[in-house]
């Protein structure tokens, strides 16, 4: 076995143990608190974060484990296995099965693996597979005929997303970064557009739709970085499309 195909062993037996705790817990589980930030959290978050973590650490003591909710302002190391616990915390809180455990092994601030898990859905999906970008029905070649996902917010969002919205043919807002990056991977999605994103947000859904031959953008058109303030994934041609829409002059103004 070779030191990539044990490490994807390893992430997904580490994903397994957090999915098998949030299965046995109970409703208290999902009661919301809130973050200084003003995000929802939940006793599962940190549930999941400390096992899967331990896993993780007991198996390669060697590799930094960073959590989203046991980050705090740490700098990010060039190596390191990034976890979102509950990505979609708020679909969580609310009986919404549009949330998953998402996480990466990032070497040289690069994804390199990556699993992401919707419990509630019953689907997993891993890097390591042979193939390409579905084919979608129809394929979109430029925004208007496009469906996107969207999540995230901050300054200038609002007027962003509404000229997305004129825009695309169709806007899908589900609410989990990992799982619109997943969209892009498994073609329901055409591209989308992630604001203000944190590497445990979207390490193992970039990692998929790179692996996959699709394109992942941040701002300026560079290849996304973990310190972009935006993340466009599609298509080449049609991913550079919707990031010059996003970062046009008349998004600005808004």
């Amino acid at each position: 076995m070779s030191r990539s195909e044990a490490l994807l062993d390893l992430a997904e037996q580490a994903v397994d143990t957090g999915i098998d705790r949030l299965a046995r817990a109970g409703e208290d589980w999902s009661a919301r608190q809130f973050k200084p930030s003003g995000e929802e959290v939940t006793a599962a978050d940190l549930e999941v974060e400390k096992v899967v973590s331990a896993v993780l650490r007991r198996h390669a003591p060697g590799i930094p484990v960073i959590g989203e909710e046991t980050a705090g302002d740490s700098v990010l190391p060039s190596r390191c296995w990034l976890l979102d616990p509950i990505d979609g915390t708020m679909n969580f809180t609310r009986g919404s099965p549009f949330h998953a455990v998402s996480l990466a092994y990032v070497e040289d601030r690069l994804p390199r693996l990556g699993v992401v898990h919707a419990p509630a859905l019953g689907r997993r999906w891993r890097t390591g597979r042979k193939g390409g970008l579905p084919p979608s029905s129809p394929v979109a070649r430029s925004v208007g005929e496009a469906v996107i996902g969207f999540t995230g917010t901050g300054p200038g969002g609002t007027r962003r997303l509404s000229l997305l919205q004129s825009s695309a043919y169709r806007v899908r807002m589900q609410g989990a970064m990992s799982l619109d990056l997943v969209g892009v991977a498994e073609g329901w999605l055409d591209a989308c557009v992630c604001l203000r994103p944190k590497p445990w947000d979207v390490a193992a859904g970039t990692a998929l739709v790179r692996e996959r031959g699709g394109t992942v953008l941040g701002a300026g058109g560079q290849e996304f970085a973990f310190d972009s303030p935006v993340l466009v994934a599609g298509r080449t041609a049609l991913a550079h499309e919707v990031l010059g829409l996003w970062e046009s002059r008349h998004a600005e103004s808004g």
